[in-house]
């Protein structure tokens, strides 16, 4: 069965940093596309970060330079490394497999409070 499993997030001071993880499991995410989402409380789920099999990656512009998204062959995970958080980062961050399983595959989220 194909699952994604987010865990990580939680309470941090503006400037701080946090560090997500999503476990899939059912799939080799390795040879996928993988994505962290965020939706905000009133506002729509946005892209925050994509990593291709090759290693490529992307970055919603309000987070480059702070925000980095990798592959931890050790622990199997996807992580999103968050730096200089921001009260605006404030959101449920949702990782994605976009092309595994029909219309792709959500984890159930995890929850990031920022605090100014």
């Amino acid at each position: 069965q194909v699952q994604l499993v987010e865990s990580g997030g939680g309470l941090v001071q503006a400037g701080g940093s946090l560090r997500l993880s999503c476990a899939p499991s059912g799939f080799s995410f390795r040879h996928f596309t993988m994505a962290w989402y965020r939706q905000a409380p009133g506002k729509e789920r946005e892209l925050v970060a994509a990593i291709r099999p090759g290693g490529t990656t992307n970055y919603i512009d309000s987070v480059k330079g702070r925000f980095t998204i990798s592959t931890n062959n050790a622990k199997n995970t996807v992580d999103l490394q968050m730096n200089d958080l921001k009260p605006e980062d404030t959101a449920v961050y949702y990782c994605r497999a976009p092309s595994v399983g029909r219309g792709g595959t959500w984890g159930q989220g995890t929850p990031v409070t920022v605090s100014s």
